[in-house]
């Protein structure tokens, strides 16, 4: 599954996996989110509705280019910094290419939509 991140001044795609979470995200896309800094390590944006844990282990080890659902929050994670072991953190995918533009400091506004 593929989604895009629509910035204002560009696009970043991505590829999803065929996880439970990850459908449960594509069904609430498109979505306009406010990208924060957090840790500055990723970008976090708390999502309307929970996803689904059906199936996912109970954590994950991330790297940069990962998108997770961090389910104790609810929110969705874009890291742009590896990142070691989380409790309740699942994978939905991967950025497929640059991530220069998570790394600037400070919130984002991005729309989140379904590649067709």
């Amino acid at each position: 599954m593929k989604i895009q991140f629509v910035f204002d001044d560009s696009t970043v795609t991505a590829t999803l996996n065929d996880s439970p979470s990850a459908r449960d995200f594509v069904a609430i896309l498109p979505l306009t989110l406010e990208l924060e800094d957090y840790a500055s390590t990723e970008k976090i944006a708390y999502l309307p509705s929970t996803l689904t844990k059906e199936g996912a282990p109970t954590g994950v080890s991330s790297t940069a280019g990962d998108i997770s659902y961090y389910a104790p929050w609810g929110n969705l994670v874009v890291f742009y910094k590896n990142f070691g072991y989380a409790a309740g953190l699942i994978n939905l995918g991967k950025i497929d290419g640059d991530l220069s533009r998570f790394t600037s400091s400070g919130s984002m506004k991005v729309t989140i939509e379904v590649v067709e």
